[in-house]
C-alpha cells in the first residue's frame, strides 16, 4: 500500500482516538463541573463557552465522520480487506453525529435559552451527560476499530 495511504489511515486513526478522548473528557470532566455550579453561574459560563465548545467539538467529530469516509473510499478502489474495519469506524462516527440531531441540537437550544429552575436544569445536564457517554461509547467503537484494521494493515 503506498505511503499516502497508510498516512491518511494513521491520521483517520488519530483523529477518531482524539474525538473519543475529547468527548470522554466532556463525559467525566466538564458535565461533572457544570453540576456543581448553581443555575445562574452555570448560564454565565456557558454562556461565554458554548460557542467554543460547539466549534471544537463540530470540528472533530466531522473530521473523524469525513476521514472515515475518505479512507474507507480509498480502501474500497484499492479493493483492501480492511474496509470492514474502517466501515465500522465510519459508521460509528456516523452515529456520533446522529446524536446531536436525536438529542444535543435541542438540549442545547434549551440551555442557551438561558436560566430554568435548579431541579430542571439538574435533570437537564443530567440527561445530556448521559446522551455524552453514549457518545463516549460510539466514539470509542469508531476509534478501536481504526485500531484494528491498523494492526491487520500493518
Amino acid at each position: 500500500m503506498k505511503p499516502i495511504y497508510k498516512s491518511l489511515f494513521f491520521v483517520t486513526t488519530l483523529v477518531l482516538g482524539l474525538t473519543a478522548g475529547a468527548m470522554l473528557t466532556e463525559a467525566s470532566i466538564i458535565v461533572p463541573f457544570w453540576l456543581r455550579l448553581n443555575p445562574d453561574e452555570f448560564f454565565s459560563w456557558y454562556t461565554k463557552n458554548q460557542a467554543s465548545l460547539v466549534d471544537y467539538y463540530t470540528l472533530l467529530e466531522v473530521s473523524s465522520l469525513l476521514l472515515t469516509l475518505l479512507s474507507l473510499i480509498v480502501l474500497q478502489i484499492q479493493k483492501s480487506s480492511g474496509g470492514l474495519w474502517m466501515g465500522i469506524s465510519f459508521l460509528f462516527s456516523l452515529f456520533v453525529i446522529l446524536t446531536f440531531f436525536i438529542f444535543f441540537k435541542d438540549a442545547n437550544a434549551q440551555l442557551n435559552a438561558g436560566p430554568i429552575a435548579k431541579e430542571v436544569f439538574i435533570d437537564t445536564i443530567q440527561r445530556w451527560g448521559n446522551w455524552q457517554w453514549i457518545r463516549v461509547g460510539l466514539g470509542s467503537v469508531a476509534f478501536i476499530a481504526a485500531l484494528v484494521f491498523l494492526q491487520k494493515e500493518h
